[in-house]
C-alpha cells in the first residue's frame, strides 16, 4: 500500500492535539481533537501516543508523562483518578462527584508503554505507589468477590458508552468484558513498571493470574463460542426462606448474551486460549450478518434488537457503527493469533475508511457507517484514528509502534 494520504493529514494536524499546563493541569498533555479540544482523556490520551509514536519524530516526552502525572496529581486518597480533566476541574470538586466510574484501567499499561518507549521507568518511582492505590481502589471497590471479576459502578463515562450490557443497567451490576480484559492488561502492566523499580509486585502477578483465569470460567460462552459481559443482578442467597431451600442457586453470575465489539478484546488481552479464538474469529466476527462490514468492525452486532447507527452524543453511539479504535484493537487481536489473512482484510478496511474521509472531507471523524463508510459526525476528529498509520505500516512490512 503505497499511499501516503493519512500520514500527509497526520503530520499536518497533529499538533493540534498538545496542549501546555493550563489550570489545574500542571502538566503537557494530549488532546483527541474536535470537540474534545480542551481535555484529557483516559484511555484516548494512551492511544493517541502509540499512533503518534508511530510517526512524531520530535521530542514530545513531556506531553505523554503529563498525561499520566495529571492523572495522578489530581488523584485523590482512595486512589481515584478521574476519566477526563479540563481546566476548571479542581481536585476538591472532583472528590465530590461522589461514587462513580473512574479512569479506565489503562493508566499503568499508558506509563508501561512511556517506561518501555524510552527505557527509563525512573520517573515514575516518586508516583508508583499511587499507581498501585489506583489498581488497589479497583480491587477493593469495583471487583465481585465470589467471581473476581470487576464491574462498572455505573454507566457513566464508561468508553463504549451505550453498551447495552451497562447502559441502564443497575449500580455494580455490569461485569464488563471490555472492563476486565482492560483490568487483566493494566495488572501486566503494574507488574512490568514494579519490577523494572526493583519494587516487590507479587500480589498483583498473582491478581492478573486469578483474573484471566475468573474471565476463562464465568465470560466464556461454550455455545457460542464467545466471550461475554456478565450480570451481577442477583438477589442473595437466604438460607432462611424455605420457597427455595432445597436447591439455591450454585451460580454467581449469568452471562448476557450480547454481540459487542468488546468480546475480541479477549484476543487483544491475550486472555481467549488458540482453540477459543478460532472459534470467536471464525464463527462470531467474520459472520457479515453481525460484524464483518465492509469498512470494518460493527460496534455491535447487526443480530441485537439494538442495533442503530446514528449521530449521537453523550452518548456517542456505540451501537453498530464503526469505531477506529474497535477496528484497531480487533485488528491487534488477530495479529496476536496468527489470523494473517484476516487481520490484512480488516486493516485493508480500516486504512481506505479514513483515506476516504480525507480526501473527500479534509477531516477524519468519531464514528462511521458500516455499509457506506460514510462519516456520522465530530469533524476534526483525530485520536485513535491516528492507528491507522500503524496499520499500515503492519501492511507494508514496516516496523510498528505497539501499546505494550
Amino acid at each position: 500500500m503505497s499511499s501516503n494520504i493519512i500520514l500527509d493529514y497526520a503530520l499536518k494536524n497533529y499538533k493540534k492535539m498538545f496542549r501546555e499546563p493550563t489550570g489545574n493541569l500542571e502538566y503537557k498533555f494530549i488532546v483527541p481533537g474536535s470537540v474534545y479540544n480542551n481535555t484529557l482523556w483516559d484511555w484516548d490520551s494512551w492511544l493517541t501516543n502509540i499512533a503518534l509514536s508511530q510517526f512524531v519524530t520530535e521530542d514530545i516526552k513531556e506531553y505523554e508523562m503529563g498525561c499520566i502525572l495529571n492523572s495522578l496529581n489530581i488523584m485523590d486518597n482512595k486512589g481515584r483518578a478521574p476519566v477526563y480533566q479540563y481546566p476548571g476541574l479542581a481536585k476538591e470538586d472532583y472528590e465530590k462527584w461522589g461514587e462513580t466510574n473512574i479512569h479506565k484501567p489503562c493508566l499503568a499499561q499508558h506509563a508501561a508503554f512511556i517506561v518501555k518507549k524510552y527505557g527509563d521507568a525512573e520517573w515514575l518511582r516518586p508516583v508508583f505507589s499511587k499507581l498501585c492505590k489506583f489498581v488497589d481502589y479497583y480491587n477493593d471497590r469495583c471487583r465481585h468477590k465470589p467471581t473476581g471479576l470487576f464491574f462498572w459502578i455505573d454507566d457513566a463515562a464508561i468508553g463504549v458508552d451505550n453498551d447495552p450490557a451497562t447502559y441502564y443497567r443497575p449500580y455494580r451490576s455490569s461485569g464488563s468484558i471490555f472492563l476486565n480484559c482492560f483490568m487483566y492488561k493494566e495488572l501486566l502492566a503494574l507488574c512490568y513498571i514494579g519490577e523494572l523499580l526493583g519494587i516487590d509486585v507479587q500480589v498483583y502477578k498473582k491478581q492478573s493470574e486469578e483474573l484471566c483465569q475468573a474471565i476463562r470460567t464465568h465470560c466464556y460462552d461454550e455455545k457460542d463460542g464467545m466471550y461475554y459481559s456478565v450480570d451481577f443482578n442477583l438477589l442473595p442467597v437466604n438460607p432462611e426462606q424455605k420457597m427455595h431451600s432445597g436447591a439455591p442457586r450454585h451460580w454467581d453470575c449469568l452471562i448476557q448474551r450480547l454481540g459487542s465489539w468488546s468480546s475480541f478484546l479477549a484476543l487483544w488481552s491475550g486472555i481467549a486460549t488458540p482453540e477459543q479464538a478460532k472459534r470467536i474469529v471464525k464463527e462470531n466476527l467474520l459472520d457479515p450478518n453481525a460484524f464483518w462490514a465492509p469498512f470494518g468492525v460493527r460496534s455491535l452486532s447487526k443480530y441485537e434488537k439494538m442495533y442503530c447507527v446514528k449521530a449521537t452524543g453523550n452518548p456517542s453511539c456505540w451501537l453498530g457503527p464503526i469505531w477506529g479504535i474497535a477496528n484497531y484493537m480487533v485488528f491487534k487481536g488477530l495479529v496476536k493469533y496468527g489470523f494473517l489473512e484476516e487481520a490484512k482484510e480488516l486493516g485493508q478496511k480500516t486504512v481506505k475508511l479514513f483515506e476516504d474521509d480525507i480526501s473527500q472531507s479534509g477531516e477524519l471523524h468519531e464514528y462511521y457507517d458500516p455499509e457506506s463508510g460514510e462519516p456520522i459526525m465530530n469533524p476534526g476528529f483525530q485520536n485513535w484514528n491516528l492507528l491507522s498509520i500503524n496499520i499500515k505500516a503492519w501492511l507494508d512490512g514496516e516496523n510498528v509502534v505497539e501499546e505494550f
